[in-house]
């Protein structure tokens, strides 16, 4: 566990992260997860997922908006019905972001040797098969 939370300090502190680039709120950041997620949803269903008044949300999807990360659309069915979903700018943001970590973990793995490679794909395997049997048990 020492290990593993070494590494993620490691990476927490590599400021080159879209993440710290972006001036994104965490309830922006948020909206943005979701939004990537679910793809385009009525407000009320991201105020649900939210768990936050439409009132609340009107402010913060502004905000996006202005910033052209999220655009408001009307239903096809129901004109009364605004949906929010990714702009493209917002998509390749929300996009870069989840890559990040990727990106870094491809550098690392480019500095091993062919032997070390093995090892530590033999151990993600291990820790995936934990993981899901650790998902089964859950199951009912």
């Amino acid at each position: 566990m020492g290990t593993q939370q070494r590494l993620q300090q490691l990476f927490a502190y590599d400021r080159s992260d879209p993440l710290f680039s972006s001036h994104l709120t965490l309830s922006q950041f948020k909206i943005l997860m979701l939004l990537a997620r679910h793809g385009n949803v009525s407000g009320g269903e991201l105020a649900g997922m939210l768990d936050v008044g439409l009132a609340a949300l009107s402010g913060m999807v502004d905000r996006l908006v202005q910033q052209d990360l999220v655009a408001r659309t009307e239903d096809l069915h129901d004109r009364r019905v605004r949906r929010i979903g990714l702009t493209r700018r917002g998509g390749e943001l929300i996009g870069s972001i989840m890559n990040a970590g990727e990106a870094k973990m491809r550098a690392l793995l480019s500095r091993l040797s062919a032997e070390e490679l093995d090892l530590v794909a033999q151990a993600s395997l291990l820790l995936v098969k934990a993981a899901e049997e650790e998902a089964g048990s859950g199951e009912s």
